[in-house]
């Protein structure tokens, strides 16, 4: 791929522009409580958060503190009782990037894996600047790296040297396997209950194996999928014949047929209203990001977080 400055951001991204996303980690408060992500595009829930927790309310006994009284229970029962508060863990933040070869598509914007590193770089700084420890595994075909976790700013600057030195970025148009089972796998196997994960891909040609992996991860964790796509790929452009390249063949697309277009835009939908259902049945959180589309702004409102009402706090040094 040729890495020109012209290109910078479009087609490929540099590190520098991916370390100065730094700027805008307090624009994305990931634990604040009053985050609301979408889930499965029906509903919003809150993220599980950190720190001290209520747990349940119980009998007052004596020695309790009685700064923890529950009135509002002591009220409705007649009878004294307090609340129960339980410490949170450490919540590690896990970043799951899809490099594969359809990544590497736009026709509006951006590449695709260009957004997707935006995507991540910004959630790392936002990890950092929370002192939360931060990992990652970057895949594409049968190429994985994987980052354990860790706190501070030489953890998101490895991801973002690992992201940007990927081979796929050269070799983004290989005919190798997608595997998205295996990197799925893995993700499983890294990912400590509790933590908050962030898979950033197409989710394209997402198998039942795949599928059930990350079922798995979603019962102990906080998964948010944010599907990064292009606009084509919902619905294809006005009637007319295109020329399509994939960087050594092209081809001409005759998008003038209504039947073709119907199907098209069908297998999207059902393509989408599978993922979503998945989301939905499993309490994952659904993000839709488009390559034509600022990505702050789109994790902002996939977030609920208003962009005239974010909490700003500065990313650690």
């Amino acid at each position: 791929m040729n890495n020109d400055a012209k290109t910078d951001g479009i087609t490929w991204i540099s590190p520098q522009a991916l370390i100065q996303l730094r700027h805008d980690a307090g624009k994305l408060p990931l634990h604040s409580s009053k985050i609301h992500a979408r889930q499965g595009g029906a509903y919003m829930s809150s993220f599980r958060g950190r720190g001290m927790e209520f747990d349940e309310s119980r009998l007052y006994m004596p020695g309790d503190d009685i700064r923890n009284m529950d009135w509002r229970v002591t009220a409705r029962t007649g009878e004294a009782h307090t609340k129960v508060f339980r410490e949170e863990r450490e919540r590690p933040v896990l970043i799951w990037l899809d490099l594969n070869p359809s990544m590497f598509f736009a026709t509006r914007g951006c590449f695709k894996s260009v957004a997707a590193a935006r995507a991540a770089a910004l959630l790392a700084w936002s990890t950092s600047a929370h002192n939360d420890r931060l990992g990652a595994l970057i895949f594409a075909g049968k190429d994985h790296v994987e980052l354990k976790p860790r706190r501070g700013k030489s953890a998101v600057l490895d991801l973002i040297g690992r992201t940007c030195k990927h081979p796929a970025w050269n070799n983004s148009h290989d005919a190798q396997a997608r595997n998205m089972s295996h990197a799925m796998s893995r993700l499983r196997k890294v990912t400590r209950p509790g933590s908050l994960v962030f898979l950033i891909s197409d989710f394209r040609d997402m198998d039942q194996p795949a599928e059930s992996h990350l079922i798995n991860i979603a019962r102990h964790n906080d998964a948010v999928l944010i599907q990064v796509y292009d606009p084509v790929e919902a619905e294809l452009p006005p009637a007319g014949s295109y020329k399509v390249s994939d960087g050594n063949n092209d081809l001409q697309l005759n998008t003038a047929d209504k039947k073709l277009r119907q199907a098209y835009r069908q297998r999207f939908d059902q393509r989408q209203a599978r993922l979503a259902k998945l989301c939905r049945q499993h309490r994952m959180y659904l993000l839709p990001v488009s390559t034509q589309d600022d990505v702050l702004s789109s994790l902002q409102q996939g977030l609920g977080i208003p962009a005239s009402k974010h909490t700003q706090f500065k990313a650690r040094a």
